[in-house]
């Protein structure tokens, strides 16, 4: 065996992340009169990249910047895409708008976090733009009403190597991220460190232990449980990874907890709940929630819209059920958690 340390993978930006530090640059051209060579943010958790501007524009009463994504090492189709921030001023009490450029898509189906018709940009982007608005705003005096037109050249294109289409937004890519970074996927690397995580909680004697889907749920789980840090195992989508691995190296009690769409996933036999790797059968969903209705939604959001809680109690307790087969008899104890966006915990089972 090698003695040399795992490469680190880099580490990128989000399409949010940098559409937030383009909008930063075509304000400072427009109520300043000059781009700056390079912008800093503050990503919601609190680091402060720096990007290098890849373009400039400006005419009366607008200005323009793009920004070149850096996706690091994660394989995202987006990686090298021109992000650009049109602004200019908007109606007087109106606030921010966001409006879908050339190669950003707009929504069309219902069951997503934004509106139908309003351009495909995710709520975490929409609010790290309007508080840069704001921050310029008052920087020069100048009133918060900001129209921000978004564009990705070539991102129609793009669009269609993603699900996108299929989700209803047509016309190009979304502007996404909630942490504004992208972290290499690296599916060998991930399981390792559930493999560790599992290891540890064995070692220092815990008796439960969680695995989540992604931050929000996280929070949810640990916050219901008390659970300490050392206790929360980063499953991510590698539910099956996770499962397995106690199946051999058992640990008294397991967590899952998730949102609607991964759970129903895993309660449709999935073990990688990535997008790319697997996807809601919503005929089935309809079955298990018992409403005919739910196979015509678009997003397991707008299934859970649709039939309330009995399909969330329903996903819970298959989760559970595909769980328990998965262990393959080990001696854990298992239950699941079913998180909303916000946060909340809208089912359990176990």
């Amino acid at each position: 065996m090698s003695d040399r340390p795992a490469p680190t993978l880099r580490r990128g930006w989000t399409t949010g992340a940098c559409a937030t530090a383009a909008t930063r640059a075509a304000l400072e051209r427009l109520w300043g009169g000059r781009f700056p060579e390079r912008v800093s943010i503050t990503l919601p958790r609190g680091e402060r990249p720096e990007f290098a501007l890849a373009h400039r524009a400006a005419g009366r009463g607008w200005a323009e910047a793009g920004i070149v994504k850096d996706a690091g090492d994660d394989p995202d189709v987006t990686h090298g895409a021109l992000v650009i921030a049109r602004v200019a001023p908007a109606k007087a009490g109106e606030g921010v708008v966001f409006r879908a450029g050339p190669g950003v898509g707009v929504v069309t189906m219902p069951g997503l976090p934004v509106a139908v018709g309003e351009a495909a940009v995710n709520p975490v982007p929409r609010r790290m733009m309007g508080e840069v608005v704001q921050q310029m705003a008052a920087r020069f005096s100048r009133p918060a009403d900001v129209e921000i037109t978004l564009s990705i050249p070539g991102g129609e294109e793009l669009a269609r190597r993603t699900w996108n289409p299929r989700l209803g937004i047509r016309g190009g890519l979304s502007i996404l991220g909630t942490t504004g970074i992208v972290r290499p996927f690296s599916c060998s690397a991930w399981i390792a460190s559930i493999h560790r995580g599992i290891d540890v909680a064995r070692a220092s004697g815990l008796r439960h232990v969680a695995g989540c889907t992604g931050a929000t749920s996280e929070r949810a789980v640990q916050a219901l449980y008390g659970l300490p840090d050392h206790a929360m195992l980063d499953m991510g989508d590698f539910a099956g990874g996770l499962l397995k691995y106690l199946a051999a190296h058992p640990v008294e009690r397991l967590t899952i907890g998730g949102g609607i769409g991964k759970l129903a996933k895993l309660a449709q036999g999935a073990g990688d709940l990535h997008s790319a790797r697997s996807q809601v059968d919503f005929a089935a969903l309809a079955e298990m929630a018992g409403d005919p209705r739910v196979a015509q939604a678009n997003t397991a959001l707008q299934a859970l819209e649709i039939a309330g809680p009995k399909l969330a109690r329903a996903v819970a307790q298959g989760a559970r059920a595909e769980a328990l087969r998965r262990l393959k008899g080990a001696d854990v104890a298992v239950d699941v958690v079913v998180v909303d966006r916000a946060g909340e915990i809208v089912a359990r089972a176990g």
